[in-house]
């Protein structure tokens, strides 16, 4: 089943990301903070997952000149909104900035693909 979800998502022209900045230096500092947060956020997102409408997600590693901060690639406006309002750092107003933008997926197109 993953294997056509990964299919179909080839084929979507467009996904949306969730940027999202917190109020912490580091992943360290997060995990030590806040670490039940973490662990609800992670299992919502396994959750969001397997539904097929979060992609991808993760924190930006090793630059320490910014705070910690993450990105998700969901497959519709609609599931980026109900991603961010719905995890736990949003609720406890624990983020200090996030926005959503659209992102093209340039293998979407088949003049762009190469032949399998």
């Amino acid at each position: 089943m993953r294997k056509a979800m990964d299919l179909e998502s080839s084929k979507q022209p467009v996904f949306y990301v969730v940027n999202v900045v917190l109020g912490y230096k580091d992943f360290q500092e997060a995990k030590l903070d806040a670490p039940n947060d973490i662990a609800a956020h992670i299992a919502r997102s396994k959750e969001l997952h397997e539904k097929g409408r979060l992609l991808m997600s993760g924190a930006f590693l090793n630059n320490p000149s910014e705070p910690l901060t993450t990105m998700a690639v969901l497959s519709s406006r609609e599931a980026a909104e109900e991603y961010i309002k719905g995890d736990p750092f949003f609720k406890k107003g624990m983020i200090k900035k996030w926005y959503i933008r659209e992102w093209a997926n340039m293998f979407a197109h088949s003049s762009h693909r190469e032949a399998d």
